[in-house]
C-alpha cells in the first residue's frame, strides 16, 4: 500500500468522526463574522492600513541576527516592553513560534514543567519540544508545588477555547523563588487591564514572562515575549524559532506600532467590546435550558469578573456542532464549530468571538438565531 493510499484511509477515518477540515473558498464579506480574533477591529482601521501603504520594502531580508535587522523591530519591542511594564521584549514572526521557541529555553533552567489542561497548542508543542519532565494540572486550579524541584508553570490568562480567565496574582503567589511563570496573554492583551495591557500588568515580578501576539486585538501579525532583560537575552541566543526564522517585514512592525498606539488609547473600543459581550451573555443566560456555556464552571483560580471576548457554547458531539454552525451560515452568520483535537472529545462547541465593531443589532440577531438553531439541533 502506497503512502497516498494510507493518507486516503486516514482522511476517511477523519470524515467518519465528523472531524474533517477543508479550506473554504468563500470569503466572509457577505456574512456577519463571529469567528475573528480581531477583537478591537484594528485590522481594518484606516491608520493601521495606511502604515502598510507607506512600506518601502516587502520582506525583512533574513533573520534578525543576520540581514533582517530593521529599526522598526527595535522600536516596537521597546514600546511593547513599556506597555507591559517589562524590561525587554523580543519579537517573533508569530505567537505560535514565540511559544514553541520560548518554552524549551526556559525549561533548561528548571527541573519540571506544569501546564494547564486547557493550554493552547503552541504551549503544548513547546513543552513537547523541551527535554524536561512535565505534568498537566486540572484547568484553572492552583498547580501542585509541593515538590522541591524548580518549576516552569505555563498557563494562559484568558483561555482561547473556553473564554474564561484565571487570576495571575493567585497563580504567581503559589510559586517559589526558584520557579518561573510563562503567562500567555494572547486573548487578554488589548482587552483587559490598564490601556489593555493584560491581566498581569500590575505584577512587577521577575519570575513572570509574558507571551503575547500582535495578531489578535492589535489586528496585525507576529508574536513576542516580554520579561526580565536577562531572560530575553537568553532567548536571543537560544530560541531556535527566533534565531533561524526570517524576521517580520518592517511594514508589519510599523503597522503594529500604530495599532499598539491605538490600543493604548482605545478605552472606547474596549467599552464597546465589553457591552457587546455582556449583551450576548445576558441573552444566553436568559435561555439556560438551551445553552451550556463553558464559562459557567467556576474553579479555584478562575477570575470570574473578567468579561472576555470569547463565548463558548458547548454542544457535545462533533456532528451537532457542525450542524448548528451550518444552520447559522444559512442565516448569513458565521460561527465556527470547534471539534477534537482542538478540544477534548465530547466537548465540541461553537466558539463565538465578539468584537468592538459588532453592532448591538448584530449581537441580538446572533442570540436569536443561535437559540433557534440549538433548539432544533
Amino acid at each position: 500500500m502506497s503512502y497516498l493510499q494510507r493518507a486516503r484511509q486516514t482522511l476517511e477515518a477523519i470524515r467518519g468522526e465528523h472531524r474533517y477540515r477543508d479550506l473554504p473558498q468563500h470569503g466572509l464579506s457577505n456574512v456577519i463574522d463571529f469567528s475573528s480574533n480581531d477583537y478591537l477591529g484594528l485590522a481594518t482601521d484606516p491608520q493601521v492600513v495606511e502604515a502598510l501603504k507607506r512600506a518601502t520594502r516587502v520582506g525583512s531580508g533574513g533573520a534578525r541576527l543576520l540581514g533582517g535587522r530593521q529599526r522598526e523591530h527595535a522600536l516596537l519591542e521597546n514600546e511593547l516592553a513599556d506597555w507591559l511594564g517589562r524590561e525587554r521584549a523580543l519579537l517573533f514572526s508569530s505567537g505560535y513560534l514565540a511559544g514553541v521557541g520560548t518554552i524549551p529555553v526556559l525549561a533548561e533552567l528548571v527541573e519540571t514543567i506544569l501546564s494547564d489542561q486547557s493550554n493552547h497548542a503552541c504551549l503544548i508543542d513547546g513543552i513537547r519540544l523541551a527535554r524536561t519532565p512535565h505534568s498537566i494540572y486540572e484547568h484553572a486550579t492552583l498547580p501542585p508545588t509541593s515538590t522541591s524541584k524548580s518549576l516552569l508553570v505555563v498557563s494562559e490568562s484568558i483561555f482561547g477555547m473556553d473564554g474564561d480567565a484565571i487570576d495571575p496574582t493567585a497563580l504567581l503567589e503559589c510559586l517559589r523563588e526558584q520557579d518561573v511563570l510563562l503567562l500567555d496573554e494572547a486573548h487578554a492583551l488589548g482587552i483587559a487591564g490598564p490601556q489593555g495591557a493584560g491581566l498581569a500588568r500590575a505584577l512587577d515580578d521577575p519570575r513572570i514572562l509574558i507571551l503575547g501576539t500582535l495578531s489578535k486585538a492589535l489586528g496585525s501579525l507576529g508574536g513576542f515575549v516580554a520579561g526580565p532583560a536577562t531572560a530575553i537575552e537568553l532567548l536571543v541566543n537560544r530560541a531556535r524559532s527566533f534565531i533561524f526564522d526570517t524576521a517580520l517585514p518592517p511594514s508589519l512592525a510599523l503597522a503594529s506600532r500604530i495599532a499598539l498606539l491605538l490600543t493604548r488609547r482605545g478605552d472606547d473600543r474596549r467599552e464597546r467590546l465589553r457591552a457587546n459581550a455582556a449583551r450576548l451573555r445576558a441573552a444566553l443566560d436568559a435561555s439556560p435550558s438551551s445553552f451550556d456555556c463553558a464559562q459557567d464552571d467556576i474553579t479555584a483560580l478562575r477570575k470570574g469578573s473578567v468579561e472576555g471576548p470569547i463565548v463558548s457554547v458547548l454542544l457535545g458531539s462533533e456532528e451537532r456542532a457542525l450542524g448548528v454552525s451550518e444552520e447559522l451560515w444559512k442565516r448569513r452568520i458565521f460561527v465556527p464549530a470547534i471539534r477534537p483535537p482542538t478540544v477534548a472529545p465530547g466537548t465540541s462547541r461553537l466558539r463565538i468571538t465578539i468584537r468592538a465593531d459588532h453592532t448591538l443589532d448584530q449581537v441580538d440577531m446572533l442570540a436569536e438565531e443561535l437559540r433557534r438553531c440549538v433548539a432544533t439541533s
